[in-house]
């Protein structure tokens, strides 16, 4: 009973120190999207997501050709990493592939680009299409690293772009 006992304190410990690891880097970032987010390289303002307080969302909008924005989605995880989602808005609303002009082919180029691009692409379970980046904490906080990735979001569009032709089958644009 004892060594019962001893072993439900020690998992419940560790769950509420695994918690306020998680909560501590939830204000890491906070402060890091606050000071990236206003930079003229990224210039997004992010927020708490409502739906789940591990998240934070922006919207980029500013100098796009071809989506109308790109959703950023940034999570902390339970397993010690950040995990970066990126939706590209085309057209009124998400890329899915379900509703792709050419679906086989759209996969085939988000595959391609996940070997080519800084981003992975794929697309989660309601068939709509993002780019990711994981970045693990377990070396610590990188500040730096987030810029990066939020630096590079911009990219995004000129992909999106390349993807048209399967989307809707619209030219690529330039």
């Amino acid at each position: 009973m004892r060594t019962a006992v001893a072993l439900l304190f020690a998992f419940l410990s560790l769950t509420m120190v695994a918690r306020a690891d998680r909560d501590d880097t939830r204000e890491q970032l906070r402060t890091t999207l606050a000071s990236a987010g206003a930079r003229s390289d990224v210039n997004v303002t992010f927020r708490q997501s409502t739906k789940n307080p591990y998240n934070f969302v922006g919207s980029m909008t500013a100098g796009l050709k071809n989506a109308e924005s790109l959703e950023i989605v940034i999570s902390v995880t339970k397993s010690d990493t950040l995990g970066f989602r990126i939706y590209p808005h085309y057209n009124g609303g998400y890329v899915n592939l379900d509703r792709a002009r050419n679906g086989p082919g759209l996969m085939r180029m988000l595959l391609r680009y996940s070997d080519d691009n800084f981003l992975f692409w794929g697309a989660d379970d309601t068939a709509d299409v993002f780019c990711g980046y994981t970045i693990t904490l377990e070396s610590g906080f990188p500040s730096d690293a987030i810029v990066v990735v939020l630096r590079s979001i911009h990219n995004t569009d000129k992909f999106l772009g390349e993807m048209r032709p399967m989307i809707d089958g619209s030219s690529p644009a330039p």
